[in-house]
C-alpha cells in the first residue's frame, strides 16, 4: 500500500517553488522511542535548515537505507532483534512526492541485518551482524527483490573476548568502479571482497579476504573516487586504517591506522560511521561515547591523515552521518538522544561549525539524501 500522509505533496511543492534548493533527506531509524519507521525532511542547502515533511514510512526498524534504479527504489534492512531472522524491504519512491509504496520484503537469512548496498541493477546485497554472514539479492525487472541466492557465512574469532567470539558482518561497499564489493567482518578483523556475477550471486575475488590489525573491529569503509586507497573505521579500537588497494586483484594492504580520539581520552567509546569530503582533501568519522566528530586532513599524495579537529554531536551516539552532495554540509544522527544535528563545513580546513538546534528524531541510525 501506499505510505502516505496527508498535506506531503503541498509541502514539498512550496519548498520547491520558492527557489532553494530543497533535497529530501530520508531517515531510517530504531523501533523505539516512538519511531514510526522511515521518516522524510527537506534539506535547505543554502541554509542548512532541515524541515520535517510531516510524512513516515512504517517500516519495522529500518536500520540502513540504500537507493537503486536512479533514485526510484529504496531498500532497507530491518534490524529487528526480536525475530530469529531480519528482513529487507523494497520500496517504490514516487518521483514528485518521494512518498514510498512496499513493493516486497523478504528473509534477511540471517540475525540482525545491519547494512546494504545495491549492486547495479543486478543485486543487493547484505550484512547479517549477529549471524555473521553476507548475502546476495537479486533484483527483479521491476526492482523487488528475489530469494536469496547465496548465503555466505563467515567464521572465525578475534582476540576481543567480549565482542569478537564469532564473526559479524558489519557493513557492505561497493568500490568506485562497480567491480568488486567489500564487506567489513567486525567479529574477525577482516574485509571479505567479493564480485557479484550477472546473475546477481556472490562470487568470492582472489585475494577472498584482507586483513586489518587485530582487535580492531573493522565497521564501515569508504574509498577515494579514484579507487586506488581505502578508509575503514574501527571500531573497537576507535581507529581508521588507511589501505591501499590492488588495481589489478581488488586486495588491499593496511599501511597505517590512525586513532579517532583524543590522546588524553580515558573513557570508553566506540567509533560508527566513516565518510570522505567530495573533494578528497578531509576525511570525517564519529566516536560513540566520546560523542563526536573527528576532522582529518588527507595527505594528497600518501593518504595519510592529520587531525584537524575534534567536535561534540551535541547528544548521544552518533551512528550515522552524512555529507551533502556540494561538501558545504554534515549531518550527524545521535541515536541516543533522538536528535540530527548540522554543521556547515569550512572547505579550506574542513572544520565543522555546527548550525541552528537539533532536531528531533526518535533513534536515527542512518541518513541517506535521495540522489
Amino acid at each position: 500500500m501506499a505510505l502516505w500522509q496527508l498535506g506531503l505533496a503541498a509541502t514539498l511543492w512550496s519548498a520547491a517553488a520558492d527557489g532553494t534548493e530543497q533535497m529530501r533527506l530520508y531517515v531510517g531509524t530504531y523501533s523505539t522511542r516512538g519511531s514510526e519507521g522511515v521518516y522524510l525532511y527537506t534539506f535547505d542547502a543554502e541554509t542548512g535548515a532541515l524541515t520535517d515533511t510531516g510524512w513516515r514510512g512504517p517500516s519495522a526498524s529500518p536500520s540502513y537505507l540504500a537507493f537503486g534504479r536512479g533514485g526510484t527504489r529504496l531498500y532497507a534492512v530491518n534490524e529487528d532483534w526480536s525475530q530469529p531472522q531480519g528482513r529487507v524491504t523494497a520500496f517504490a519512491l514516487d518521483p514528485e512526492t518521494g512518498a514510498m509504496t512496499e513493493l516486497n520484503s523478504v528473509s534477511a537469512q540471517g540475525a540482525g541485518p545491519c547494512h546494504l548496498a545495491v549492486v547495479g541493477d543486478r543485486a543487493v546485497v547484505i550484512a547479517n551482524y549477529g549471524s555473521g554472514s553476507v548475502v546476495a539479492f537479486p533484483l527483479e525487472a521491476d526492482g523487488k527483490l528475489a530469494e536469496a541466492t547465496t548465503v555466505d557465512q563467515h567464521e572465525g574469532s578475534g582476540p576481543n573476548e567480549r565482542r569478537q567470539q564469532g564473526p559479524h558482518a558489519h557493513s557492505i561497499t561497493p568500490a568506485p568502479d562497480g567491480q568488486r564489493i567489500y564487506a567489513c567482518n567486525l567479529g574477525v578483523d577482516r574485509i571479505y571482497i567479493y564480485q557479484v556475477n550477472e546473475a546477481g550471486e556472490l562470487v568470492a575475488n582472489d585475494p577472498a579476504w584482507a586483513t586489518v590489525h587485530p582487535g580492531a573491529g573493522p565497521r564501515h569503509m569508504t574509498f577515494t573516487a579514484d579507487g586506488q586507497r581505502a578508509y575503514v573505521i574501527n571500531e573497537l579500537d576507535s581507529t581508521i586504517s588507511l589501505l591501499e588497494v590492488d588495481p589489478a586483484t581488488g586486495g588491499l594492504e593496511e599501511v597505517e591506522y590512525t586513532a579517532t580520539l583524543p590522546a588524553d581520552w580515558e573513557g570508553n567509546s566506540t567509533t560508527a560511521d566513516v565518510h570522505l569530503h567530495p573533494s578528497g582533501r578531509f576525511l570525517y568519522g564519529s566516536n560513540r561515547g566520546h560523542d563526536s566528530l573527528a576532522v582529518f586532513a588527507v595527505n594528497q599524495t600518501t593518504g595519510r591523515l592529520s587531525l584537524v579537529q575534534h567536535i561534540s554531536t551535541d547528544g548521544q551516539t552518533p551512528r550515522s552521518f552524512i555529507i551533502d552532495p556540494t561538501g558545504a554540509w554534515l549531518l550527524a544522527a545521535n541515536q541516543d538522544s533522538d536528535s540530527i544535528v548540522v554543521y556547515s563545513i569550512d572547505g579550506n580546513s574542513g572544520r565543522l561549525t555546527r548550525v541552528g538546534e537539533p532536531v528531533s528524531v526518535p533513534a536515527p541510525v542512518c541518513l541517506k539524501f535521495a540522489p
